[in-house]
């Protein structure tokens, strides 16, 4: 096993009340919860306890409230080896939470709340640090952040990956110039790049300045391109619990590999296949694998 690489994640944390009904409703009506956990979340924070998980040195540069629930996202990623200094909690300010209602097909509805009052200054973080990562991964939660890491990382010259998600089309495109790994979910991809196809898209990312970009599909698996060509992954079949969190898991597990060296179509196999096992426990970190679990596993099972 490689040593242990130290991954720095920049971007959102929160907590989740996740509830597993039978189905959702065709209207509005009553409808009892048959499972009710309380789990940390957020991407970056998903992201940085998938690479603890794998053995990774994974450390959460995020905000959060003073509160109760920043105490408990903070415990919870403390609990999972993630190094929290850099977790910062500003007073009188509200940490983000959701509602997660998942039906038996593992599908979900998300209802989350952000501080449009957080403070998004970034004097306080510890940007030297930046040289000693092996890796930096950032979410577009908390766009001042991310350019702050992302331009330090490309001078340190510290492979980045973005989480590339809904809800910040205009700033993508200045990120991405700062960006080496752009690894977009499907309607973010949509929204942001024109083109007929996935495919198209992608080159239109790519002209942009990253050397790879990709899309999860679900259960389509993920679809990668780079300027030498370009692959696509199979998902992995298994029973699927809940989704939530899985292209947290993926990126997450990403990076973990990128920092270790490893060919783009490891990488996206390995992070296939960590997402998939996420998917097969209720919450955002539940189903997350060790390490032992996740060779045990790609040793025995093939994508589909």
């Amino acid at each position: 096993m490689p040593s242990a690489k130290r991954i720095i994640c920049v971007g959102h944390a929160a907590l989740d009340r996740i509830y597993r009904i039978e189905a959702f409703p065709p209207e509005p009506t009553k409808v009892r919860a048959l499972e009710h956990v309380e789990s940390g979340g957020g991407m970056a924070a998903n992201a940085a306890v998938a690479i603890a998980r794998l053995g990774g040195k994974a450390e959460l540069w995020s905000r959060t409230g003073d509160d109760a629930a920043g105490n408990a996202i903070r415990a919870g990623l403390k609990a999972e080896r993630v190094d929290v200094r850099y977790v910062q909690g500003f007073e009188g300010a509200r940490s983000s939470t959701s509602a997660i209602i998942v039906d038996d097909k593992g599908e979900r509805l998300i209802v989350g709340q952000r501080d449009a009052g957080m403070p998004s200054g970034t004097s306080w973080l510890p940007l030297e640090r930046i040289k000693e990562a092996d890796a930096v991964l950032g979410d577009v939660r908390w766009l001042e952040g991310l350019r702050a890491v992302f331009s330090r990382a490309r001078k340190e010259k510290v492979p980045t990956v973005l989480d590339a998600d809904l809800g910040a089309r205009e700033a993508i495109g200045g990120i991405l110039k700062l960006t080496d790994h752009a690894i977009f979910c499907a309607p973010a991809l949509r929204e942001f790049a024109p083109g007929d196809s996935d495919a198209e898209r992608l080159g239109h990312v790519l002209s942009l300045g990253p050397k790879h970009a990709g899309v999860t599909l679900g259960r389509e698996g993920y679809l990668w391109r780079e300027r030498e060509g370009g692959g696509h992954v199979p998902a992995f079949s298994i029973g699927v619990s809940d989704t939530t969190g899985a292209g947290d898991a993926f990126h997450g597990a990403f990076a973990l590999m990128v920092a270790e060296g490893r060919s783009t179509a490891d990488s996206a196999r390995v992070a296939a296949a960590v997402a998939a096992l996420k998917c097969t426990r209720l919450g955002s970190r539940a189903g997350l694998p060790t390490r032992a679990e996740l060779d045990a596993f790609l040793s025995t099972r093939q994508p589909t």
